[in-house]
């Protein structure tokens, strides 16, 4: 009896365990799996890592447990052997396939879909599938394997199905992060892939390149080789027709889908299928009419000819109602043929019509849609019958989802939408919504979700949100008019997801936000918000994700913040935020992913306690986080990301204390004042940190490479610039990580070799970020061998480029060769790169300047300064022409100035001076509204500089310009009395230091490159790195300019710089000057102006130079203010001038002063960091090198007038 009750025990404590082993092996009892097996998958466990706000991976895969059970796993009941792994969508992340995946043989299913598997160093093509010969289902969809499908799929001759398509996932509620899958299928190509697939039945393969496969290739391919197929999916494949007859042989299809390629026209023997219910061919450039018969199919539910706008085609009439569930047809141009009211489309539940071609009567032919639950209807704006229209799709009242995209609502009032009392969901894109459509809208009680693209709002959305309480996802993205964020937003207590993006509400976050208590994510995106983060929001206590993106969002981090527990994600970054960060945010339990980065935080972090933190990644760069690093951090053993660069963190780090941080695999001190310090000694940080593939210790005060980087296999990222490293560059870079460097900054140190086999780097992907600027590198300039986005090798001291070097420029933005003493020609070749910005600067180089470089002028950046280019420019520049920044100064071209130059209505910075131009002015450059920059000085430039005012004023002339120089020219004559008032840039008043005036549109490169230039500042030629929206500076020095200076240059009241000098000025100063009270530098020199210093010049408070020497000028010097401070250099060589810094007083004659001073002339080149403080809103920290030639007047005025002969 007790063995009796033992058993029976022993039973009751099995069973739940034989329950669940029966419900993994399909009623069968599931045996213990195989300890080989059980390995492997650990194995595969290990090469995966969560994505940051997904929980812990695959929690019941434990050691010593039966893998039978394990999520994901089906068993086969006999011999308890592995046949299925369906990982599906579990966010899981990885750089690759494991090769353990591969001994598990006697799979039958393997699906990895809807995860992030690869990156860019894994190669797919390595992977053993041909060793899983039993599969009879694979899906590796949307997985992020990237590149050539491997040849051992080709080999699964048991495949039944397989799915290997790359579509994105863009449901927002999915909280899955998916990737692309494979991209492309050259060999094996399309034919070999399927040659040995006659068991396949189903094959996706949408968003994979199939390579130079035409409609008579793949075609031929499936009908010969996959004889049953019943769907085909070859959607974004880069397909071209036509069809082949072959594929009608294909009688067992049921679905097809062939949209977005060019494979038209449409077979007709597609109708021939008798089993086919899905026919999808959108955005197949489609032409001509579309066969009725597709319509009579019996069988035939979903019909997608969308996108096609060149299709025509009628609505059949039908004897009996159509079988269709699913009709899209916007983007097309159907018709009805004749108005019906059969109601043949009964059974419809999804319409999408194109508002362009709608009428009543086309409508009418749909008949009642009694079953009709979701419509989109797209391009009604201003349609002559859009009230209609609009009654129409009021009558829809089992209608539950509506999109319209592209609707003018004030054409026609009410709308008839607040009749659809069934509607859950109603997204509008691009509509113009008056006050009575948002009160319709108000009172859609039911709707559950509401989404406002790019529309326009008449009226506060007050009244269209509160009486909306069912509403549970509210997205209002980029539109305008949106008024104040109402504080009824507060009762919508069903909310689940808010998002706003890029919209204009203004005023601040109402507190009534924190009544959302069952919100789970909230999203505010660059929004016009102001105002601090209310307290309040700590009541959400559901919330999982926030963000706050952008925008003028301000004050400090909310503490109520650590109140909301259940937070994985929170992001606050590019704001204004300011003042301490919380320090119990570190320890929110469920914290995964925190961001402060880009905003205005200062002060230290407070040590914090979380041993059982989650935290994955912690961004608080670029802020103003100042005392010493944290080591709380070294607690956060979930830790993947850690960025703390750009920030004010002082202190001695030392780089093995990372090591407890073994999850570890992105890491950036950058840009602080650390000093990190490298324990040489310490190997055991290059198995600690085995996982790190990106690091930053920029301006660490470092001075040699860290020696674990050594053991490293990858490396994605790698920033060691600004330190002090010295030596060569180990050829471990371009050896061990040529397959997975993505990022390499080396700039700003003292390497002063590379250790290279071939100056063609074996890179094998495509670099982003190749720095090695601003070092002392010699001889010939390496290229990697698959371009790159970004290359800069200047300031060093490179002698040599490979002759062929354009040819590694294809997919290259950026290139900067500048500041090194490179000789050679530049090959007409660099016309087939993609180059937005081309740097040669300060080089050797010389020849001609490649005619296409100019002519095919779709790049924004072309400096070739200081080289020693010749020959002429061409003329015939393109309609298309990008250019922002146009610098040749200091080189060897002649002739004129390309007239097609007016094409080029972005150009903000022109400089081709000391060259050898002949030409006149070229007047026409003054309706370029964006040029600032204009520098034709030391050229031959002749004749008026007037050009014909009258004709540009309604227009605006030079309107921009900030900085002119035309001096060492030969222009003559006199200057209209308007001409310096049509600079409308210096007549505006500026307070404050000035922004960095920069480029804007570099393909993302505007950050790396910064317009320079050189003018005239205070007597000496002066070179500006950068350029403030402050600095405004005229120069016409040196020319033959005459008659009176226009009085209306006094309306220049921003000017900081006037250069008259060495012209032939005559009459007075103008008293006007008197009002540009910013100048700080004024020299009318060498001129023939006569009269007295007017007592208003002393209301120049900020003049610093002054030089009026060598006039006519006659009476006092002025003694108030400015004047004082200036020297008898300033005034000297002027007869009738008296009194201080003179020694003659007034009223008393005196002796002709002896012999004239000698001229000064200098040529000063200064390299200017400029900060906020003196000056013209800067203050300068200045490495200057002189060269002072003192040279006799006389000589100087017989040189000029050889000159200008």
């Amino acid at each position: 009896m007790a063995s009796i009750h033992w058993a029976l025990l022993l039973f009751l404590v099995q069973l739940p365990i034989l329950a669940t082993s029966s419900a993994h092996s399909d009623g069968n009892l599931t045996l213990w799996c195989h300890p080989d097996q059980a390995a492997a998958l650990l194995q595969l466990k290990q090469s995966f890592f969560a994505a940051e706000t997904t929980a812990t991976i695959l929690p019941s895969w434990q050691n010593g447990t039966n893998c039978c059970l394990w999520e994901g796993i089906i068993c086969d009941a006999s011999f308890g052997l592995v046949t299925v792994l369906d990982l599906s969508g579990y966010g899981l992340n990885s750089y690759g396939l494991d090769p353990a995946l591969f001994s598990l043989k006697s799979l039958r299913r393997l699906d990895l879909s809807m995860n992030s598997l690869g990156d860019y160093s894994y190669n797919i093509t390595t992977a053993e599938f041909e060793r899983l010969a039993l599969l009879t289902h694979l899906n590796f969809s949307n997985s992020g394997l990237d590149g050539q499908i491997p040849i051992g799929i080709s080999k699964l001759v048991n495949l039944v199905s397989l799915d290997l398509s790359s579509h994105r996932v863009s449901d927002y509620d999915d909280p899955t992060s998916a990737g692309d899958s494979f991209n492309h299928l050259r060999e094996p190509n399309f034919e070999i892939l399927v040659a040995n697939l006659n068991n396949l039945r189903e094959l996706y393969l949408d968003g994979v390149q199939i390579m130079s496969s035409s409609g008579e290739d793949w075609g031929k391919a499936l009908a010969k080789y996959v004889p049953h197929l019943q769907v085909l999916s070859l959607e974004g494949c880069r397909l071209n027709g036509p069809i082949h007859h072959s594929l009608s042989s294909l009688h067992s299809l049921v679905a097809i889908n062939l949209g977005s390629n060019d494979a038209g026209p449409i077979p007709e023997f597609f109708a021939d299928f008798p089993n086919l219910s899905e026919l999808q061919l959108s955005d197949m450039n489609l032409q001509g009419w579309f066969p009725q018969r597709f319509f009579q199919l019996k069988n035939l539910r979903v019909l997608d000819l969308s996108s096609n706008p060149n299709l025509s085609g009628h609505l059949p009439n039908f004897p009996h109602a159509s079988s269709l569930y699913t009709l899209r047809l916007e983007g097309t141009n159907f018709s009805s043929a004749k108005p019906s009211s059969s109601g043949n489309f009964k059974l419809l539940r999804e319409l999408t019509l194109d508002g362009k071609f709608l009428s009543m009567d086309f409508l009418s032919s749909f008949g009642v849609l009694g079953s009709l639950r979701q419509l989109k209807v797209s391009l009604m704006d201003s349609h002559k019958e859009l009230g209609s229209i609009l009654s129409w799709i009021g009558d829809l009242r089992n209608l539950t989802s509506l999109e319209l995209y592209v609707c003018d609502f004030s054409w026609t009032m009410p709308s008839s939408i607040g009749n659809l009392k069934a509607l859950r969901s109603l997204t509008m894109f691009d509509c113009n919504l008056p006050r009575p459509i948002l009160s319709e809208i108000g009172n859609l009680i039911g709707l559950q979700k509401l989404e406002l693209s790019d529309c326009k709002l008449h009226g506060s959305m007050a009244s269209s949100v509160h009486n909306l309480t069912n509403l549970r996802s509210l997205y209002i993205g980029s539109c305008d008019a949106c008024g104040t964020m109402p504080a009824a937003i507060g009762y919508l207590r069903n909310l689940r997801r808010l998002e706003i993006s890029g919209s204009d509400f203004s005023g601040s976050i109402p507190s009534t936000i924190g009544n959302l208590t069952n919100l789970k994510s909230m999203v505010i995106w660059y929004s016009q918000l102001s105002g601090p983060i209310p307290y309040a929001i700590g009541q959400l206590k559901e919330l999982t994700h926030l963000t706050i993106f952008g925008g003028n969002i301000s004050g400090r981090i909310p503490g109520s913040l650590v109140n909301i527990t259940q937070l994985t994600e929170l992001d606050i970054s590019y704001t204004h935020v300011s003042g301490h960060i919380p320090a119990p945010l570190f320890a929110l339990p469920k914290l995964r992913y925190l961001n402060l980065g880009s905003n205005q935080l200062s002060g230290p972090i407070e040590e914090f306690d979380a041993p059982s933190s989650c935290l994955q990644l912690v961004s608080l760069s670029r802020n103003s986080l100042a005392g010493k690093f944290p080591k709380s951090f070294f607690q956060l053993a979930e830790l993947v990301h850690l960025e703390i660069n750009l920030n004010n963190f002082e202190d001695s780090v030392d780089l093995s204390s990372f090591g407890r941080l073994r999850k570890l695999t992105g890491l950036d001190l950058s840009h602080n004042k650390l000093s990190v310090m490298i324990d040489e000694g310490n190997n055991s940080l290059s198995t600690s940190l085995f996982g790190l593939d990106e690091l930053g210790l920029a301006c660490c005060n470092i001075t040699k490479i860290p020696s674990f980087l050594t053991h490293l296999d990858r490396m994605v990222y790698l920033d060691l610039s600004c330190n002090k490293i010295t030596g060569d560059i180990p050829k471990l870079i371009w050896e061990r990580w040529n397959n997975s460097l993505l990022q390499l900054n080396l700039s700003h140190n003292m390497f002063t070799g590379m250790q290279l086999t071939s100056y063609a780097l074996p890179f094998s992907r495509s670099l982003e970020v190749f720095d090695l600027s601003s070092n002392r590198l010699q001889g010939q300039i390496p290229m990697p061998d698959l371009s790159s986005e970004y290359l800069d090798y200047s300031h060093n001291f490179f002698s040599s480029v490979l002759p062929n070097f354009t040819l590694y420029l294809s997919n290259t933005n950026y290139l900067s060769m500048s500041n090194n003493s490179i000789n050679g020609y530049i090959p007409e070749t660099v016309c087939n790169s993609s180059l937005d910005v081309l740097d040669l600067s300060h080089n050797n180089f010389s020849g001609p300047i490649p005619s296409c470089l100019i002519e095919n002028a779709r790049r924004s950046v072309l400096n070739l300064r200081e080289n020693h280019f010749e020959g002429t420019l061409p003329s015939n520049i393109t309609s298309e022409c990008t250019f922002q920044t146009i610098d040749l100064h200091d080189n060897k071209i002649e002739g004129q100035i390309p007239r097609g130059l007016s094409n080029c209505s972005y150009l903000e910075v022109l400089d081709i001076g000391n060259n050898r131009i002949v030409d006149t002015f070229p007047s026409w450059l003054g309706e370029l509204s964006n040029l600032y920059v204009l520098i034709l000085r030391s050229n031959r430039f002749y004749g008026s500089i007037d050009g014909d005012i009258g004709n540009h004023k309604s227009r605006g002339y030079f309107s921009s310009l900030q900085i002119l120089d035309l001096a060492l020219n030969n222009f003559s004559g006199k200057m209209n009395s308007e001409w310096f008032g049509q600079l409308k840039a210096m007549m505006a008043n500026f307070n404050g230091s000035g922004d960095i005036v920069r480029a804007t549109n570099l393909n993302g490169m505007a950050e790396y490159y910064q317009d320079s230039t050189e003018i005239t500042y205070k007597g000496s030629y002066v070179t500006f790195v950068r350029i403030l929206t402050t600095l405004k500076a005229i120069d016409l020095s040196n020319n033959r300019l005459e008659g009176t200076i226009p009085e209306s240059v006094g309306r220049l009241v921003s000017l900081r710089v006037l250069n008259m000098s060495h012209n032939g000025f005559t009459g007075e100063i103008p008293t006007q000057l008197g009002g540009v009270t910013d100048l700080e530098s004024l020299d009318l020199s060498c001129n023939q102006l006569s009269g007295e210093i007017s007592q208003e010049l002393t209301n120049l408070t900020s003049l610093t130079t002054l030089n009026l020497s060598d006039n006519q000028l006659v009476g006092k010097i002025p003694q108030s203010r400015q004047f004082p401070t200036f020297d008898s250099n300033s005034f000297e060589g002027n007869l009738g001038l008296c009194g201080p810094p003179f020694s003659n007083p007034c009223g008393v004659s005196l002796a002709p002063p002896g012999m004239a001073r000698m001229e000064k002339s200098s040529n000063v080149d200064i390299i200017l960091f400029l900060f906020v403080g003196l000056g013209f809103g800067v203050g300068f920290a200045a490495a200057i090198l002189m060269r002072w030639g003192r040279i006799g007047k006389w000589f100087v005025k017989s040189a000029r007038a050889l000159w200008r002969t």
